[in-house]
């Protein structure tokens, strides 16, 4: 009996540092985030996952009078006008010559849904945020506030992006209604 007690009190052991394990690996699994990294050219860049909605493949848009250079037009997309901005444009101002092997991400930035050309979404990320590096500061350059961060994905740099800063309200009032609205 007393054999018993021993393997129930070695049992009880193995569950509860089981128990420690495992909220140990849940509180570090709660606290990593999670991001689409795609490329542009030789570029990576990520984008949290939580605002992706979509990945589809690159389709004609309708372009629009007045659009912003970096705007490719919009395109119907289930009902809901969905302006797509190119990011090639948006970094470089060379125009991406789009064709069937491109990508457009479909995300919400706030209420609003819009599309960001690519060429190719890569990978997902898991980044603890202290893996997350700061953007070096380059002085007199301030259209980079779109930077959040700076991880490193095997081999190579992935600039995290935050799309508020990205593609701002004025941008995206001036084109499109809210989604609430649609």
């Amino acid at each position: 009996m007393s054999t018993e007690v021993i393997e129930t009190s070695e049992e009880a052991d193995a569950t509860a540092a089981a128990e420690v394990t495992h909220g140990e690996f849940a509180s570090a699994s709660a606290d990593m985030r999670q991001f689409i990294a795609f490329t542009i050219g030789t570029e990576a860049y990520g984008i949290d996952i939580m605002s992706v909605r979509e990945i589809k493949g690159w389709t004609d848009v309708t372009s629009l009078p007045n659009q912003p250079e970096h705007m490719r037009g919009v395109l119907n997309l289930r009902g809901v006008v969905v302006p797509i901005f190119d990011l090639r444009c948006r970094f470089t101002g060379k125009m991406t010559d789009a064709s069937e092997r491109h990508v457009v991400i479909i995300t919400a930035i706030g209420e609003r849904i819009v599309g960001l050309l690519v060429d190719t979404v890569s990978d997902i990320l898991s980044v603890n945020p202290t893996d997350m590096r700061d953007v070096p500061s380059m002085s007199g350059r301030d259209d980079q506030d779109f930077l959040m961060g700076l991880v490193t994905s095997g081999d190579r740099m992935v600039a995290i992006l935050a799309l508020d800063r990205l593609i701002g309200s004025r941008e995206l009032d001036a084109i499109t209604p809210s989604a609430s609205a649609a």
